[in-house]
C-alpha cells in the first residue's frame, strides 16, 4: 500500500464528496418519519450500487428501513464493519432556516456533521480503494433510528459485528481526535401517583405527587458519583394541573451515564430501591441502561495506534479522546469486537443550529479512513 497514492486519489475525489454530501443533506430525514429516512437510504444505496456494492434491505414498519451494503466480500477475509446512520434530530422544514451552505471553509446544514458527512466519507474511501485495487471486504451498515436509541437495528448491528474483524464508527470526531471510549447511556422514567385534593378546602386529605417527586429527585441526584464517571440527571419533570389543586400525578425523565460496564447493575439497584417518602404516594419506575459503555480496551487501543501511525504518514497528528455521548459503537465494543469511533468529519454544532463541518480536514480524514480499511487485518 502506498499512502501517497491513497492521499492523492482521495484529493481527486473531493468534488465527488461535495456533490454527494450536498444531495444527501438536502434530503431531510428526521428519525420519526420512516419515508423520509428511506428516501435518504435509497439515495445512498444507489451510490453504493454504482460502486459495486451489494444491497441488503431490512424492511421496518415503525422506523425507516435498515440497509446493509457489502463491498469486496470474499470467504478468505473477515470484513471491517462501518457503522453509520441517516436519521437526524431535525424536523421537516429545517432547511429553510438552516440551509445547505458551502462558505468560508464550512459546510453547513441539518445532519451534515451528525452524521451524513461520515456516510459520504465511507463511500468515498471505498471508491478510493476500489480505484487503487486495495479494496478489502467492507460492510457499511446504515441504520434509521440511531438518534432515538437504535431500538430495532441493534440486533443487526451486533450480528454483523460478530462476523467482522473490527468496527469503524463514522460519528463526528471529538475535536481532532478519534474516540476510544464512550459512556454507556440509560434512561429512566419515574411516575408518581399521589392523592388529589382542593388545596384550600381539603388540604389535609391530599398527598402531593409533585412534593413526593421533588423529594425523589433530590435522592436520585445523589446517585451521581463523579469519581466513577457515573452521572444522573433528572432532566424533564412535569406534574399537577392547577396551583389550587394538590397534584395527583407527577413524572420525571432521568438520563444516566456510566463509564464502566460494572456500574450498570449498580445504578439499576439504586433506582430499584426507591421508596415513597409519603406512604400514600405510589412510585412506578421504568427504563434502564440501553447502551453499554464503550470501554478503552486492548483491541480498540491497537486500532488507535494503527490509525495514529497512518495519520503521521499522511502528515498530521491524531489524538484519542473519551466522550460522555453514546453511539452504536457502544454495542459492538461491549461484544469484545475492536471498535474505533469518531472517525467521521471534524466540525461543531451537532444537534445545534450552527451544525457544520470543516472542509480543510475532509481529504486527510477520508484518506486515513481508506488507509485504515486497507491495512486492518
Amino acid at each position: 500500500m502506498n499512502i501517497r497514492d491513497i492521499a492523492s486519489t482521495t484529493e481527486g475525489k473531493l468534488p465527488w464528496f461535495l456533490k454527494h454530501l450536498e444531495q444527501l443533506v438536502r434530503v431531510e430525514s428526521p428519525s420519526e418519519d420512516p419515508a423520509a429516512v428511506n428516501a435518504a437510504q435509497e439515495l445512498t444505496s444507489g451510490w453504493a450500487a454504482a460502486l459495486g456494492g451489494k444491497i441488503k434491505r431490512y424492511p421496518q414498519k415503525k422506523f425507516g428501513d435498515v440497509y446493509e451494503l457489502r463491498f469486496g466480500h470474499t470467504r478468505r477475509q473477515k470484513p471491517v464493519l462501518i457503522l453509520g446512520h441517516l436519521d437526524t434530530v431535525w424536523p421537516h422544514g429545517t432547511l429553510k432556516s438552516m440551509p445547505w451552505l458551502n462558505k468560508d471553509g464550512r459546510l453547513s446544514g441539518p445532519g451534515v456533521l451528525d452524521m451524513k458527512a461520515g456516510v459520504v466519507m465511507a463511500l468515498t474511501a471505498i471508491s478510493v480503494l476500489n480505484e487503487l485495487g486495495l479494496l478489502r471486504p467492507v460492510t457499511l451498515l446504515l441504520v434509521s433510528e440511531e438518534e432515538i436509541g437504535s431500538p430495532i437495528s441493534r440486533p443487526i448491528t451486533e450480528r454483523l459485528a460478530k462476523e467482522s474483524s473490527a468496527v469503524f464508527v463514522l460519528e463526528p470526531a471529538q475535536g481532532l481526535a478519534y474516540k476510544t471510549a464512550r459512556k454507556g447511556v440509560g434512561h429512566y422514567d419515574l411516575h408518581v401517583t399521589g392523592v388529589g385534593a382542593h388545596s384550600g378546602v381539603d388540604f389535609e386529605s391530599g398527598h402531593s405527587a409533585v412534593l413526593e417527586l421533588a423529594r425523589q429527585i433530590d435522592r436520585i441526584a445523589g446517585f451521581t458519583d463523579l469519581s466513577r464517571g457515573l452521572t444522573v440527571n433528572p432532566g424533564v419533570i412535569s406534574g399537577g394541573t392547577r396551583s389550587n389543586v394538590i397534584a395527583a400525578e407527577a413524572h420525571a425523565e432521568i438520563d444516566v451515564r456510566i463509564a464502566r460496564a460494572a456500574d450498570e447493575k449498580r445504578v439499576d439497584r439504586l433506582f430499584r430501591t426507591l421508596k415513597p417518602f409519603d406512604k400514600a404516594c405510589r412510585l412506578t419506575l421504568t427504563g434502564g441502561i440501553n447502551r453499554p459503555p464503550m470501554e478503552r480496551k486492548a483491541g480498540t487501543i491497537a486500532l488507535y495506534k494503527q490509525a495514529k501511525k497512518l495519520a503521521a504518514d499522511l502528515g498530521f497528528a491524531l489524538d484519542e479522546a473519551a466522550t460522555g455521548g453514546g453511539s452504536d459503537g457502544n454495542f459492538t465494543a461491549a461484544l469484545g469486537v475492536p471498535t474505533l469511533d469518531g472517525m467521521g468529519a471534524i466540525g461543531a454544532g451537532a444537534h445545534a443550529a450552527h451544525e457544520h463541518i470543516l472542509l480543510e480536514h475532509i481529504v486527510s480524514r477520508t484518506a486515513l479512513l481508506a488507509a485504515m480499511l486497507a491495512t486492518t487485518e
